[in-house]
Order: C-alpha cells, then sequence, then structure tokens
C-alpha cells in the first residue's frame, strides 16, 4: 500500500475534518496504535532478523550447489530457491509434517546436536524414479506408503551428498562436518527436541523437470547458539574477503612453484675404486659401471629418484625417455618426453652396442640412435 495520498483522499480528510466527523485526535491514537507490537512471552523469537538474513544467504548459496549436484545426479533440470526463512517452535513445524514422511536427521558436528531436512513425498518419489532411470512424471504411488528399504538407500545417497554441499555453504561461518545419522518415516519418531525449542526454518522449493515440491531444514537454536555471533552479515562478508585473499595467495604461490627451476640429472651407472686404482687411471682406461645394458637409467630430480628412462638422442643432442614415474605426486615436473643430459657419469669407452640395444626396445618416431653424435659427444666429454 502506497505512503502518499490521491487528491481525491486528500480532500475526503479535509472534508471529514471540516465537517467534525474525524478528528485530530482520532488520527494521532491510531498512529501510536500502529507503533504496538505483540509479543508472546510464551514462544520468544530467538533469532534476531540479521541472523535470519545470514542463514538465508548461507542456505541460497546451499541450494546453488543442491541445483548443480541434482542436476548432474538425476541427469534433468532442476531448479531450486529459498522460498522462505523464519523463526517458529518445533512443535508447530513436527505437527505440520503429514506422515508418511522422510525426515532425515543430519549431525550437525562439530557442533553438538542435530537439524532435520525433510522431503515431500512427490518430490522424494519423482528423485527415486529419475535414479531408476524413469521420466519423474506423476511419481506417487496410487496408495500413499512409507518408502522401502532399496528407496531408502537411493534418498541416503542423495542427502549424504548434500551433506557434504553443507560443508562448503557454511564455510564462511564454521567448518562443518555434516552427516546423516538416520532417516524416519514417521514425524512421531523424530521428537530429538523439546516442543517449545526455538527454530530456524528454512523452505526450498524444489523444480525436477513437471514435479514440483519443498524441503525443509530445521535449525534448532540450541545447537547453533555458539556460533550466533557469527551470523551477521558483517561476519559474512569479512569472512568471504579473508577467504578470497587466502585463495589469491594460494594462486599466487602454486604460480611461483611452477616457475621454479629443478635440477634434473641422470646416472648411467656407478663403480667402486680404490684410491690405487683412481690415481693409476690414465687415458684410454676404461671404468666398468655395475649396470646392466638392459637395464634402465634412473633419473633424479633434486637429488630424489623420481623417474626410469632410457637414453637415445632427440635433434643431435643426448637425451632420456622417461619410461617409468616411480610416484604420482611428482608427475607434475616433467614437461617433455625427453630430457637433456646436462650431467650424467659417462665411462671413457662405451661400446655402441649399448645404444642400438634400446634404439630396438624403444621403437618410437624422432628417437632413434646418432652413433656419430654419440662418438662425439664422448670424446668431447673424455677430453675434458
Amino acid at each position: 500500500m502506497s505512503d502518499k495520498m490521491s487528491q481525491s483522499e486528500i480532500d475526503n480528510l479535509l472534508n471529514a475534518l471540516s465537517s467534525g466527523e474525524v478528528g485530530v485526535e482520532d488520527i494521532e491514537e491510531d498512529e501510536q496504535k500502529k507503533k504496538v507490537k505483540k509479543y508472546d512471552f510464551r514462544r520468544p523469537d530467538k533469532f534476531a532478523k540479521e541472523q535470519l538474513r545470514t542463514l538465508e544467504i548461507v542456505h541460497e548459496n546451499l541450494g546453488r550447489l543442491m541445483g548443480n549436484f541434482l542436476s548432474a545426479y538425476l541427469r534433468t533440470t532442476v531448479e531450486i530457491a529459498v522460498m522462505s526463512t523464519e523463526s517458529m517452535i518445533y512443535s508447530e513445524f513436527n505437527n505440520s509434517i503429514s506422515n508418511p514422511a522422510i525426515i532425515c536427521v543430519i549431525d550437525f558436528s562439530p557442533l553438538e546436536g542435530h537439524i532435520l531436512l525433510e522431503m515431500g513425498s512427490q518430490l522424494s518419489f519423482a528423485m527415486i524414479d529419475k535414479v531408476l532411470g524413469g521420466s519423474g512424471k506423476n511419481p506417487l504411488p496410487t496408495d500413499i506408503r512409507a518408502i522401502t528399504e532399496i528407496e531408502e538407500v537411493l534418498i541416503r545417497g542423495i542427502v549424504d551428498q548434500i551433506s557434504f554441499h553443507m560443508r562448503e555453504a557454511w564455510s564462511n561461518i564454521i567448518e562443518l562436518m555434516p552427516n546423516l545419522d538416520k532417516i524416519e518415516t514417521n514425524s512421531q519418531f523424530a521428537q530429538l527436541f523439546s516442543p517449545s525449542e526455538s527454530i530456524a526454518l528454512i523452505t526450498y522449493n524444489v523444480k525436477i523437470g513437471e514435479s514440483e515440491g519443498l524441503i525443509n531444514i530445521a535449525i534448532p537454536h540450541i545447537v547453533i547458539e555458539p556460533i550466533l555471533p557469527n551470523l551477521s552479515s558483517r561476519y559474512w562478508f569479512v569472512s568471504s574477503s579473508k577467504k578470497a585473499k587466502e585463495y589469491e595467495f594460494v594462486d599466487s604461490l602454486k604460480s611461483s612453484l611452477n616457475e621454479s627451476s629443478l635440477e634434473i640429472k641422470t646416472v648411467i651407472g656407478r663403480a667402486e675404486l680404490s684410491v690405487s686404482e683412481l690415481l693409476s687411471l690414465g687415458l684410454g682406461d676404461v671404468i666398468v659401471l655395475g649396470t646392466d645394458v638392459s637395464s634402465p637409467l634412473e633419473v633424479f630430480v633434486a637429488d630424489e629418484l623420481k623417474y626410469y628412462g632410457i637414453p637415445g638422442v632427440n635433434k643431435k643432442s643426448l637425451a632420456v625417455k622417461i619410461t617409468e614415474v616411480l610416484d604420482d605426486e611428482t608427475e607434475g615436473f616433467v614437461q617433455t618426453d625427453l630430457l637433456d643430459y646436462e650431467k650424467m657419469s659417462v665411462e671413457d669407452d662405451i661400446d655402441e652396442s649399448y645404444y642400438e640395444d634400446y634404439q630396438s626396445e624403444a621403437d618410437m618416431e624422432e628417437y632413434h640412435s646418432d652413433e656419430g653424435a654419440i662418438d662425439e659427444y664422448l670424446e668431447d666429454v673424455g677430453g675434458e
């Protein structure tokens, strides 16, 4: 209703005042009556308006996450919107549930206590029908009945995922670890709180194809009382900004790490020599390594053994081809299949068949044995 009066209303009011039908005292009396608000002390409102608004923001985010999950899981368009967020006593909510019902009791760890998630029968059977390959149209059975054990397993799987998405939706307020405790089909068996306990009731309107129903989430005041100071718009936006900065820092750190340089080296083999043998070494002497010609070479990243590979030549340069990754976590270190031999131990005189054997095993394009390049490289190393 508009606060502004039309010209005809103003004329009528002036005429009434001039004729004495309405007095100035009557108008002031009406204004005073409007300022009076009824309050029932037997049903105190324990949730402030700002706290209810913050809960609505949290569950709008949860609704978006549930919509994305259900759309992918049910392979159909799912629309979820918050219809209302209000405070009431638990007995009112419990009495409004028609049996048989689907009432999911969710442990709200680390907070002490449980919350309730209640689904409408039409919505629940529509989900079950879609999961089992049906169209989701007219899912209700002719006789209203409780769900079977198989149907309960399917509903449990869906609610488990909803509980998982609650973690992200509440992440700006508290780090939750919610999990489904049990499913009740009779509201009388879900008497987890005092009938006079104040609850915040969030109601979703859910559309799955041509089916439509409600999802109610009941959060008792006693459960979230320890975090009520955090249920403010200011805390919500400050926490969101802080989290955004943390993500920016993590992305910056990852970018810096990706650009870092690491030393990669391949060891052809190892040998143990006595001091006298080492002092007697001369040009043309051969050091026998303890590596078989058919064995893969060890590839080290920052002095840590990460890969095995085979030697070869790539574009006139000695290279090694990775054949085995020792640890999945190190896959990001390697950007190409071929790594240059920047550091490796080489014996003074190596049989050329060593490389030819590997060439026969790794029959791949652009990976060939260039004997001339190998001999030239070995002569340079030997000369140094």
